[in-house]
């Protein structure tokens, strides 16, 4: 993509066989995410996440996507997000203190338990125990099939056929079976409260009548657990890789937690703290969700080029971060880049969690996830990597390390 792209701010390409504009340049990117955000739609591209729900945060009607978002902002804003670090740290302690030194571990997998884990507990309270233990570990095998699989080309579709690509069929049958019974049973007991999904069960009209389907329910539930969990697992995978790499940098994330200072930032980009300097590092190399797609909706003009009404534009966050323009040495990891670093709002040049309207709901429901979990692994461990074993980026539904098998030794 870079060789493709240099020097260019846009580009006619085939993109997955489809004519598509690439949009290099951060500003045009802003444009189309937020100043011009009402001429272009969601596009059909990169269609799998689509293929969990359609209604709700995915609706293409923009009115119903504004309506599901206000409904889940209450359990993602940040007043409510700083009631689930408790809640957080004590799963994230449970799962890192079964790790055994000098065993190697799959840190994706584990990241997917936790992080999968988490958000069925915070978000989905009230259910019974085993109810949520089962709910998470089906999430979590959910999450990493989700995770491995092709965003884009003949895979994805495979993937996305009722039967297509058998394990994630079968990941995302037992987990919607779990949510069903779940869902039949506070329908049965309307009493009952379970967080998030009670909110959409209860979701009505005027006239009192729901406005989701059971059916529609599980599938919005599923698409909201999903994102929440296989974006922040493949980031803390790369967190938990870069600190084995480089002393220096576990040294000061070490002393920044000692301090307290790791979860004190007072807004989701205030780089004061090395641990939010190096996770926003984390994200600038490695972004969870690596390319996008708008498609416009009528004759639009960006910046100074006209495009016809149905134009696909695909933006990629992995070359808007690496940008040299913006920043120096792009390739490099330096957390400490950010102390000279103001992000304003001129252009799209760090989009990690997306902006606009279509921004990521839960962008500091991650950021609290990824902070408490890479304390708590550090607290306990050291983590190793076979010096002799290349880790290669997977760009696939996340950019994520292709096979990640960490070492534990005790700290």
């Amino acid at each position: 993509m870079e060789d493709l792209l240099r020097g260019r701010a846009l580009r006619h390409l085939m993109v997955d066989g489809v004519d598509a504009v690439f949009v290099r340049d951060p500003v045009l990117v802003r444009a189309i995410l937020v100043s011009e955000s009402k001429n272009y739609g969601k596009g059909e591209l990169f269609r799998k996440a689509r293929t969990l729900s359609r209604v709700g945060l995915f609706s293409e009607d923009e009115i119903m996507h504004r309506h599901y978002r206000r409904l889940a902002n209450p359990y993602v804003r940040s007043t409510q997000v700083a009631e689930y670090v408790p809640d957080m740290r004590e799963i994230s302690n449970g799962f890192t203190s079964a790790w055994r030194a000098g065993q190697s571990v799959d840190i994706q997998s584990e990241m997917c338990r936790i992080t999968c884990s988490i958000v069925v507990q915070t978000l989905m309270t009230g259910l019974p125990s085993q109810t949520s233990e089962a709910l998470s570990e089906s999430l979590s095998r959910l999450a990493w099939e989700m995770i491995r699989k092709p965003l884009y080309g003949k895979a994805a579709a495979r993937a996305a056929r009722p039967g297509g690509g058998k394990r994630l069929s079968q990941a995302r049958r037992e987990f919607a079976d779990l949510l069903t019974v779940c869902i039949a049973e506070l329908l049965d007991s309307p009493e009952t409260r379970a967080g998030y999904l009670s909110t959409l069960l209860s979701d009505s009209d005027a006239q009192g009548n729901s406005l989701l389907t059971a059916q529609e329910v599980c599938e919005e539930a599923v698409m909201m657990l999903t994102a929440a969990t296989v974006t922040t697992a493949s980031v803390m995978s790369w967190a938990l890789y870069l600190v084995s790499t480089d002393p220096l940098v576990e040294k000061l994330l070490a002393n920044d937690m000692a301090r307290g200072l790791s979860g004190s930032a007072v807004d989701d980009h205030d780089a004061s703290g090395y641990t939010r300097r190096f996770l926003m590092e984390v994200l600038r190399l490695y972004p969870p969700i690596w390319i996008s797609c708008r498609q416009a909706l009528s004759d639009v003009v960006l910046g100074d080029h006209a495009l016809p009404a149905g134009t696909n534009l695909v933006f990629s966050s992995y070359l808007l971060h690496r940008d040299p323009e913006r920043f120096a040495d792009p390739s490099r990891f330096d957390p400490d880049r950010w102390l000279s670093i103001t992000l304003g709002n001129v252009d799209a040049s760090y989009i990690p969690f997306g902006i606009g309207s279509k921004g990521c709901i839960g962008e500091t429901f991650a950021w609290r996830q990824l902070e408490v979990i890479l304390e708590s692994v550090m607290q306990k461990w050291t983590l190793e990597t076979d010096p002799d074993r290349k880790v290669r980026t997977a760009p696939e539904t996340t950019l994520h390390p292709r096979r990640l098998l960490m070492t534990p030794q005790p700290r």
